[in-house]
């Protein structure tokens, strides 16, 4: 399993061998936010694109998101 982080958040992912694409989960919070890419450039944009995704709802719904945790250390996809 590997990581990437974006604006903090960290995402976790995983290849799926039958399916040939790469899917994952940002870790460390109560909401769900999934992404899921065929390459290491989509998976990172998919990543981002998840995460606005989710601030752009919060601020939408006048809540306050989630915190990402503090960084540690992460490798990419």
């Amino acid at each position: 399993m590997k990581m990437l982080t974006y604006k903090g958040y960290q995402g976790r992912c995983e290849y799926d061998h039958d399916a040939g694409i790469f899917h994952g989960e940002v870790m460390h919070l109560a909401d769900v936010i999934t992404f899921q890419g065929r390459s290491h450039d989509e998976l990172e944009a998919a990543l981002a694109d998840s995460v606005e995704d989710y601030l752009e709802f919060c601020a939408l719904k006048g809540r306050t998101p989630e915190a990402p945790p503090q960084a540690g250390n992460t490798d990419a996809c």
